[in-house]
C-alpha cells in the first residue's frame, strides 16, 4: 500500500510539475491534467496521496494540489464514506493546521486559502449537530502560534462566505449553520476582538525593537487576517455585536486607522458598519463617531501628502466612511427622537470639505451624494453650520467644474490620481461627466437653500470670465490660427461657468418670490454676455448656453427680447469657417431659438414680423444656410405663430410659409419621382459612380437637400401647430368646429389644409422607399454606393452598445464622404416620413383619421415590399391618439395584418439565430442579432401599449427597516415585482381587437411564442404583463384543448430557455400557475403535459390537482402554493451553460436542530373532530 502511494504520488508530482512549467507544451500539459483529474475521479487513493503530497516538505505548487486532492474527496465522496474515514480525514485536516504549515511570513498564501477550504467543507457537512465543539477546537488551535490564528481566521471567513454572502449550501443546512453561528455570535465577536486586541498590542510593543522585526510582523498578519474576518461578519450580524459596550468595536477600528499597515483593513470594518440598515433604534450608537476623538482620528488620518497606490485606496476608503457617516446622520437626524444635531457638526463637514477639495476626481465625486443629502435634509440643511458649508462649496465648485485631470496630461495634480484611477482619457472624460452631473444636481440643491448666494457667485464668475482674456493655451485649433481646442484653458473656464450658470439661474426662479427676483443685476449680466465678442466657435457655444441660462430674466425686462433674439439670429448664421465646431455653433444657436419661442412665445410674439422679416431676408440671401438651419428657424415661428389664437390668421400665415414647399412637393416631376423607384434613385444621385466627395454633381446634392428640406419643413409644422390650450380661447379663436357624444371639443388645425396636401406624395414615398430594397432595384445601386442601406457607423455603437468614437474632431472640416452622406440621407429620410406620420395624429385627430381611405393608403405604402426591408428600417407605427370610434375602421386593418406578418418574420429570424454557426464576421453576427432583437422588443412594447390597460403599483414599504432575513425578503420582493398583474385591463383598442379571433389569436400566438425567444428583458416583459392579461379574456369561452397545451407547453418551453435567469424563472412560474390553475379542472390534457415533465413527484401532483379540481378540499396560501408548484414543474427549468456541466455537489442535511419536521398527515383528514369533540373538556388536543 505505501509503496503504491508513494509511486502514484511520483507520478502526481511529475504530472503537476508538467502543468506548471511554462516550457510545456500544450498537447503535454493537456495530457498531465487529465492524468489528475481522473486520478481525482476514479483513484481510491486521494486520502493517503492528497496527505502525502500536502505534507510541507513538498514545493508549495505540490502541496496546494494535495490539498485540492483532499477537498475534492471532501465535495464529491462524503456521502459515501464510513465514519471511522471521516473522523480519520477530519483528525488529519486537524493536525495539517496544527503543524502541516511553515511559519506564518513564509507560508504561500494559497496553500492556507486551500488548506481552509478543507475544513470549511468539513464544517459545511457535519457541524453543528455532528461536530459540536467546533467553535472549541478553532479556540484551541489559535494558542499554538500565529499561523494556526490566521488559519482559524480564514476559515471563519470562508465560512461566512460560504453560508451568507454566496450560500453555497441546500437551505436546511445554511439555516442550521447561520442560525448556529448566530446563537453564538456572541462569544465569536467576543473572540475575535480578543485576538484582534492581543496582536495589535503585541505589534505595537515589538515594532519598535528591530530585534523583533519577524515577530511584529508576524502579529500583524494576524491582525491583518482578523480584520478581513471581522469585515465578512459585521455585514451582516446584528447590529447589537457591532454597538455593544459602548461601541468597543468602532472604537477599536477607529484607533487603528492611524496604523499604517492595519488602517486599510480597519477603514473597511468601518465602512461596512456605518453602511448598515436597519431600525434607527439600533444605529443610533453610530452617532458617538461624531465626538471630537472619532472625528480627529479620521482628519489625522486623511493628512498626508504621499501619493501610493495603497495609501491611495485607504483614502478612499475614508472618504467613503465619512460619506456612510453622513448617511446615518441624515437618516437618525429627525426621525429617531433621542438624536440631535452632533455639537461638533462642524469638524464634520470641514473633513468632508477637505475631501472635496482633493486632487483627486474620485474622492470629490464621492462626497457628491453627501452633500447633496445634507442640503436636502429637513432639519439639517437650516442648521448654520451646513448653510456656511454651502456657501463655501458654492465656491469650490468654481474650480472643480473645471474639466481638468487628464491622465496623458501633466499640467494638474489631478493627472497623478487621474493615472490611477483611468485607463485613459476617454475614460476620465466619461467619469467627469457623471461627476459633474453629480456636482450640478448638488449645486441646484444649494440654490434652493441659499438662492442670493447662488446668484452673486455665478454673476461674480461669470463677469470674471467676460472680462479675462483668451487665453489658447498650448492646444490650439488645427484650422484657423488663434482658436481654441477642447483643452485650451479659457475654453475649459467657459464650459464649467457655464454648467454652473445653468444649474443655478434655473433654481433662483423657484427659490425666490418675483419681488426678491436679482432682475437689474441679472439684466446687466446678460448685457454683459450680448456684448460680448469673440469668433472662437468653442466659447460662442458657451456664450450662448449663457444666454438661454439668463433669458428667464428677460421675462421680466421684455424690452431686451429684440437684443436676445438679434444677438440668436448672428449665432445661427455666422459667417465663420466652415468646420465642426461652427456646425455645432450654429445648430446651437437655432434650438436656443427654438427653445425660447417654446417656453416664451408670449414675450416672442411682439417680435414676430421682424423675426418673420427676418427669416425671410435669410432663406433668400444665405447660400450657406443648411436645410435643418432653415427649418429650425420654420419651426420657432410655428411656435410663435401658436399666439395668435385666431385660426383664420394662424392658417394664413402657415399657408405663406408652406406655399412654395407644398407646390414643389406636389408638382408633376416630384411626384413622378416620388412615385417610380427607378426615378427616384436617378434624382438623388444613388445610381452614380463617384470617385470624390467634389465629383458627385451639385444637382444630385441640390435634389436630396430639397426632398430633406420639404419633409423637416412639414414635420415642423405638424409637430409644433396647435389650437390654443384654452378651451375659451380655442372657442374664440374658430379651433372648435363640433363636440362628440361625450362632450369633448373637436378641433381643427390651421396646418391640416397643408398636410393633407402632403400626404399623398408622403405615402407615395414611403412606397417607394420600401420598394428600394427589392434585388433589382438594390442592383441599381452604384459602386460607390452599394452600402448606402447599411446601418450607419454611430447607429452601430448605439445598437451594440459601444462607447462613440473620441469626439477630437470638432475642428475639422465638415465634408464627409459621398457614401457616409447617402447613408445620412436614406436614414433620416426614412426617419421623418414616419416622424411625420406619428406626428399627425396628435396634431390633427379627427382631420386625420377622416382622411378617406387612409387604413389603405398606410397598407399600401408602409407595409408595401416587407419581405425585403431589412430589420432597421421597420417600424411599428401606431397612433396612440386615435379616437376610439375610428378603431374598427383604421387601427384594427393596420394592427392586425402587422402583428400576423412580425410574427412570422421575428419566428424566422430567431429559429436563423438558434441555428447560426460562428463562421461570420462577429461583429455583423451581433449587429444582426441585436437587430432582431431589437425589432422584437418594439413589437411587443406595441402590443402591450396597444392592448394593456396598466395600473401604477403601490409604492414599496421603506427599506431601510428590513435587514433581518436576506434571503427570504429577497425572494419574496422578488416574486412580488415579477409576478403578472391580474388586475390589468384591456385597453378600448384591446377590447377592439378581442372581437375578431383571427387577430386576437394572432397577438396571443405573438406574445407566447416570444416567451422561448433568447431575450430575457423581452421574456420578463411580456410574461409578466402581457400573456395572462390577453389569455384570460377568452379563459372562459371554449378553447380548444389543442390551443391550451400549446399556451401551457409555451410557458414550459420559455422555462427551459430562460429559468436559470431568477427574474425570469419567478414570472414564468407564475404564469404557468396562473394558467394552471385556472384552465386544468376543465382541461385534463394540461395535466398529461405535467406528466411529461421529468423527475416530477407524480404524488405531489395528485395532491396539488385534488385541490385543484375538488372544491371540498384544503386550500393552502398563496406562498405555500407558489412553492408546491414550482417544485412540480422544477424538471423543466434550463441550466445555465457554465452550469450544465458542472459536477453536482451533494451536502446532504442534517437532523433538524431547531424545528421538528411537520408531520405529513393532515389532521382535518386522518381524525374525525365533530363539533362535540370541539367543546369536549377531554380533548387535551386542541
Amino acid at each position: 500500500m505505501a509503496e503504491q502511494v508513494a509511486a502514484m504520488c511520483d507520478q502526481l508530482i511529475k504530472a503537476v510539475m508538467v502543468i506548471m512549467d511554462a516550457e510545456t507544451s500544450q498537447i503535454y500539459r493537456l495530457e498531465a491534467l487529465k492524468f489528475c483529474e481522473g486520478f481525482k475521479e476514479t483513484s481510491t487513493l486521494c486520502v493517503p496521496c492528497g496527505l502525502h503530497l500536502a505534507d510541507k516538505s513538498q514545493p508549495a505548487v505540490v502541496r496546494h494540489f494535495g490539498l485540492q486532492i483532499l477537498e475534492h474527496v471532501i465535495k464529491f465522496r462524503w456521502n459515501n464514506m464510513q465514519q471511522q474515514e471521516k473522523v480519520q480525514l477530519k483528525e488529519c485536516a486537524m493536525q495539517l493546521l496544527t503543524n502541516g504549515t511553515h511559519s506564518i511570513l513564509e507560508e504561500e498564501s494559497h496553500v492556507k486559502d486551500a488548506l481552509s477550504r478543507i475544513v470549511v467543507e468539513m464544517i459545511k457537512r457535519e457541524w453543528p449537530q455532528h461536530w459540536p465543539d467546533m467553535l472549541k477546537e478553532m479556540e484551541t488551535l489559535c494558542s499554538q502560534g500565529e499561523a494556526q490564528t490566521e488559519l482559524v481566521m480564514l476559515i471563519l471567513l470562508r465560512l461566512a462566505e460560504d453560508v451568507i454572502t454566496f450560500q453555497t449550501l441546500p437551505t436546511q443546512r445554511r439555516r442550521d449553520i447561520q442560525q448556529t453561528l448566530t446563537q453564538n455570535m456572541d462569544s465569536i465577536f467576543s473572540f475575535i476582538l480578543a485576538i484582534l486586541h492581543i496582536n495589535v498590542e503585541d505589534y505595537r510593543r515589538l515594532k519598535e525593537e528591530p530585534v523583533h522585526e519577524v515577530k511584529a510582523k508576524a502579529h500583524c498578519r494576524v491582525a491583518v487576517a482578523t480584520l478581513n474576518t471581522l469585515a465578512g461578519y459585521i455585514d451582516w450580524v446584528s447590529l447589537v455585536h457591532i454597538t455593544s459596550r459602548n461601541c468597543q468595536l468602532l472604537e477599536m477600528l477607529c484607533l487603528l486607522l492611524s496604523e499604517p499597515e492595519l488602517q486599510l483593513e480597519a477603514s473597511e470594518c468601518l465602512l461596512i458598519a456605518l453602511s448598515r440598515k436597519g431600525k434607527l433604534e439600533e444605529r443610533r450608537p453610530f452617532m458617538l463617531l461624531f465626538n471630537d476623538v472619532a472625528i480627529q482620528y479620521i482628519l489625522s488620518a486623511a493628512q498626508t501628502v504621499e501619493v501610493v497606490e495603497r495609501r491611495y485606496i485607504f483614502l478612499k476608503r475614508l472618504c467613503q466612511v465619512l460619506c456612510a457617516l453622513g448617511f446615518q446622520l441624515c437618516s437618525l437626524v429627525g426621525s429617531c427622537p433621542e438624536v440631535e444635531v452632533p455639537a461638533n457638526l462642524s469638524k464634520y463637514t470641514e473633513a468632508l470639505l477637505a475631501f472635496t477639495t482633493h486632487s483627486s476626481q474620485f474622492l470629490k465625486s464621492c462626497t457628491m451624494m453627501t452633500w447633496g443629502s445634507l442640503f436636502r435634509h429637513e432639519i439639517l440643511s437650516k442648521v448654520p453650520v451646513v448653510l456656511e458649508m454651502a456657501v463655501k462649496l458654492l465656491k469650490v465648485s468654481t474650480t472643480n467644474l473645471v474639466k481638468t485631470g487628464f491622465p496623458s496630461r501633466q499640467d494638474s495634480p489631478s493627472c497623478v490620481y487621474s493615472r490611477m484611477d483611468f485607463d485613459g482619457d476617454e475614460d476620465f472624460s466619461s467619469s467627469f461627466s457623471v461627476y459633474r452631473a453629480q456636482q450640478g444636481e448638488v449645486l441646484r440643491t444649494i440654490s434652493r437653500i441659499v438662492p442670493v448666494e447662488a446668484f452673486q457667485t455665478a454673476a461674480e464668475w461669470l463677469q470674471f470670465q467676460i472680462a479675462a482674456p483668451v487665453d489658447p493655451g498650448d492646444a490650439t485649433s488645427k484650422t484657423a490660427e488663434g482658436l481654441c481646442s477642447l483643452t485650451s484653458p479659457c475654453v475649459l473656464q467657459w464650459d464649467a461657468v457655464t454648467v454652473f450658470m445653468e444649474c443655478v439661474m434655473h433654481q433662483i426662479f423657484k427659490s425666490l418670490d418675483d419681488e426678491k427676483l436679482p432682475r437689474d443685476q441679472s439684466m446687466e449680466l446678460l448685457q454683459a454676455v450680448l456684448n460680448y465678442e469673440t469668433r472662437d466657435p468653442l466659447i460662442l457655444s458657451c456664450v450662448l448656453s449663457n444666454i438661454s441660462a439668463l433669458f428667464p430674466f428677460v421675462t421680466h425686462r421684455p424690452e431686451f427680447v429684440p437684443q436676445v433674439l438679434y444677438k440668436l439670429k448672428l449665432f445661427s448664421s455666422s459667417n465663420l469657417p466652415r468646420s465642426r465646431a461652427v456646425k455645432n455653433v450654429r445648430r446651437h444657436a437655432c434650438s436656443a431659438i427654438i427653445k425660447i419661442c417654446r417656453d416664451y412665445p408670449q414675450f416672442i410674439l411682439p417680435c414676430f414680423d421682424m423675426f418673420y422679416n427676418h427669416v425671410k431676408e435669410l432663406f433668400s440671401s444665405d447660400a450657406t444656410l443648411t436645410f435643418l438651419e432653415k427649418c429650425s428657424q420654420i419651426e420657432a415661428l410655428v411656435l410663435i405663430s401658436n399666439q395668435f389664437k385666431d385660426f383664420e390668421k394662424q392658417k394664413a400665415f402657415l399657408d405663406e410659409l408652406m406655399t412654395s414647399t407644398i407646390t414643389q412637393w406636389t408638382s408633376e416631376e416630384m411626384t413622378s419621382v416620388l412615385w417610380d423607384p427607378v426615378k427616384f434613385l436617378l434624382f438623388v444621385g444613388a445610381d452614380t459612380v463617384v470617385t470624390e466627395a467634389k465629383d458627385e454633381g451639385d444637382a444630385a446634392g441640390h435634389n436630396r437637400g430639397e426632398l430633406s428640406f420639404s419633409l423637416n419643413a412639414m414635420l415642423a409644422v405638424v409637430k409644433r401647430a396647435r389650437w390654443p390650450a384654452d378651451l375659451e380661447e380655442a372657442r374664440a379663436g374658430g379651433f372648435v368646429v363640433g363636440y362628440t357624444p361625450a362632450g369633448a371639443p373637436i378641433y381643427r388645425n390651421p396646418c391640416a389644409a397643408q398636410f393633407l396636401a402632403f400626404l399623398p406624395n408622403l405615402l407615395a414615398l414611403i412606397r417607394t422607399q420600401n420598394s428600394l430594397f427589392i434585388p433589382e432595384n438594390v442592383a441599381r445601386l452604384s459602386e460607390t454606393f452599394s452600402r448606402a442601406y447599411d446601418v450607419i457607423d454611430g447607429d452601430k455603437f448605439i445598437i451594440l452598445g459601444l462607447p462613440q468614437p473620441s469626439q477630437d474632431n470638432y475642428d475639422a472640416p465638415v465634408n464627409k464622404s459621398p457614401l457616409d452622406r447617402m447613408q445620412g440621407f436614406f436614414t433620416s429620410l426614412f426617419e421623418n416620413c414616419f416622424h411625420i406620420l406619428g406626428n399627425a395624429g396628435p396634431a390633427l385627430i379627427q382631420e386625420f383619421y377622416t382622411v378617406e381611405r387612409l387604413a389603405e393608403g398606410i397598407i399600401g405604402s408602409a407595409f408595401a415590399s416587407l419581405d425585403h426591408v431589412p430589420d432597421h428600417r421597420l417600424r411599428s407605427q401606431l397612433v396612440l391618439s386615435c379616437p376610439p370610434e375610428y378603431h374598427e375602421s383604421l387601427l384594427r386593418p393596420l394592427l392586425g395584418p402587422l402583428f400576423t406578418y412580425m410574427l412570422q418574420r421575428l419566428n424566422v429570424k430567431w429559429q436563423v439565430i438558434n441555428q447560426r454557426s460562428s463562421d461570420r464576421a462577429v461583429t455583423q453576427e451581433m449587429l444582426e442579432e441585436q437587430l432582431v432583437r431589437l425589432l422584437t422588443r418594439e413589437v411587443l412594447d406595441l402590443l402591450n401599449v396597444s392592448c394593456i390597460s396598466r395600473k401604477v403599483p403601490e409604492a414599496a414599504a421603506n427599506k431601510e427597516e428590513n435587514d433581518g432575513e436576506k434571503e427570504d425578503v429577497a425572494m419574496e420582493s422578488v416574486q412580488a415585482a415579477s409576478s403578472p398583474q391580474p388586475m390589468e385591463e384591456l385597453t378600448e383598442l384591446g377590447k377592439c381587437l378581442l372581437k375578431h379571433e383571427d387577430v386576437y389569436m394572432s397577438l396571443l400566438t405573438l406574445s407566447f411564442t416570444s416567451l422561448s425567444w433568447k431575450d430575457t428583458t423581452n421574456c420578463h416583459r411580456t410574461a409578466s404583463m402581457v400573456c395572462w392579461n390577453l389569455l384570460r379574456q377568452v379563459v372562459g369561452g371554449n378553447l380548444l384543448p389543442e390551443a391550451v397545451t400549446w399556451f401551457y407547453t409555451s410557458v414550459l418551453r420559455a422555462l427551459q430557455v430562460h429559468g436559470q435567469h431568477d427574474t425570469c424563472n419567478v414570472t414564468l412560474c407564475n404564469l404557468a400557475m396562473l394558467i394552471y390553475d385556472n384552465l386544468r379542472p376543465r382541461y385534463i390534457e394540461l395535466r398529461t403535459v405535467m406528466t411529461q415533465i421529468p423527475n416530477i413527484n407524480m404524488e405531489a401532483l395528485d395532491h396539488y390537482d385534488q385541490r385543484l379540481v375538488d372544491p371540498n378540499a384544503q386550500k393552502f396560501g398563496e406562498k405555500k402554493r407558489k412553492d408546491q408548484f414550482k417544485k412540480l414543474i422544477a424538471g423543466t427549468v434550463g441550466k445555465a451553460l457554465c452550469q450544465q456541466f458542472r459536477k453536482e455537489v451533494h451536502i446532504r442535511n442534517l437532523p433538524s436542530l431547531f424545528k421538528k419536521p411537520k408531520p405529513d398527515k393532515d389532521i382535518v383528514e386522518t381524525e374525525q373532530l365533530g363539533l362535540a369533540a370541539l367543546f369536549n373538556a377531554k380533548n387535551d388536543g386542541l
